[in-house]
């Protein structure tokens, strides 16, 4: 029985927090994404994948700066050059669209720039890739067209079967700390309009690692969901989440078709994130800073912080908020934010 080693990542949104030229030197989330960017596509680097999946937003948003996207696609030209098959969905914040388009004008490197089926054919399978890149505008009405519009069923007789990629959310998605579902939107896809013949979804979009098999009412799905979520913790609605990718043997055989011989997701590892409320009614300056230099110490120099600062602000206080005074109490490694909450101010 051949098999198909298939890696798949999605929504590593390179150039977030990166600055070319920044007005400050200090530490940026931008390095955090690059490093699980190389991280996830070591395996591929070392020859120990047939073909890889990007589910989408492989950048941070759509207009970037044509180094930012040689930086991006240098890897996987790196890995295509060693024969490696590359598959990329378009997502919402590349605009459904990759920029400086000639960068990806490789043998190996396919786009889903627009409704369409590509074929993976490695030692003796035939796998049929379809998909198409992030839909603005109602997918839930359109889905059925678009999906026939990839041409997958022209592919039903040479291939052992078939696989989605797409940037989209679909019924039964969880995202954030209370367990948000995806649900009846216009921006969510049923999951009973994916045909049966589909071995597996592989979709970007929902941060949040995880499995769909069931639907809204419990029912076991045909064709499973597959979310690797993003390579980083881009929000603290995200604090809690273990990020990474996918790792897949597909497999075949006469009587059940194509399956999922396999899986795996590999964690990678994410900066914590922690939130800190303070309330500094009754404080000056000096027990400010002194009390937020004690909070910091107590955590892992490498936390990405949140100071909540709750109800009234005594005007003294203010300076010891100030993104430099901060700078100064936090670690290098540490990144640190401000939010107030009912800000007011005493006299």
């Amino acid at each position: 029985m051949g098999l198909i080693k298939l890696l798949f990542l999605a929504d590593t949104h390179l150039g977030f927090d990166y600055p070319f030229r920044p007005r400050i030197q200090r530490r940026r989330r931008g390095q955090d994404f690059f490093a699980n960017y190389q991280r996830a596509l070591e395996p591929a680097r070392k020859l120990k994948v047939d073909a890889i999946v990007h589910g989408g937003d492989l950048l941070f948003r759509s207009r970037v700066p044509a180094r930012l996207v040689d930086m991006a696609f240098a890897p996987l030209k790196e890995i295509a050059d060693k024969g490696i098959k590359v598959y990329i969905v378009p997502g919402n914040h590349e605009r459904s669209k990759i920029p400086f388009k000639i960068l990806s004008l490789h043998p190996n490197i396919h786009i889903f720039d627009s409704p369409r089926t590509f074929v993976i054919e490695k030692k003796g399978l035939r796998v049929a890739l379809s998909g198409f890149p992030y839909c603005r505008e109602s997918v839930r009405a359109q889905f059925p067209r678009i999906l026939q519009e990839t041409g997958w069923r022209e592919f039903q007789k040479g291939c052992d079967g078939h696989i989605l990629c797409v940037h989209h959310c679909f019924e039964g998605a969880k995202v954030g700390p209370v367990n948000y579902t995806f649900r009846y939107k216009e921006d969510v896809i049923r999951v009973c309009d994916v045909p049966r013949e589909f071995t597996a979804v592989l979709a970007g979009h929902i941060h949040r690692y995880q499995i769909l098999t069931k639907d809204l009412t419990g029912r076991s799905l045909s064709t499973p969901v597959y979310y690797p979520g993003s390579i980083e913790r881009t929000s603290f609605a995200e604090k809690d989440e273990k990020k990474g990718y996918f790792m897949f043997k597909l497999a075949a055989d006469k009587n059940s078709g194509l399956s999922i011989h396999r899986e795996e997701f590999v964690e990678l590892p994410a900066r914590p994130m922690v939130k800190v409320n303070i309330s500094p009614q009754g404080m000056d300056e000096k027990k400010l800073k002194a009390y937020i230099h004690k909070a910091l110490k107590s955590l892992s120099p490498q936390s990405i912080v949140k100071l909540d600062i709750q109800g009234f602000i005594p005007e003294g206080c203010l300076p010891a908020l100030r993104a430099s005074a901060l700078r100064e109490l936090a670690p290098n490694e540490m990144n640190i934010s401000v939010k107030f909450v009912q800000m007011k101010k005493t006299y």
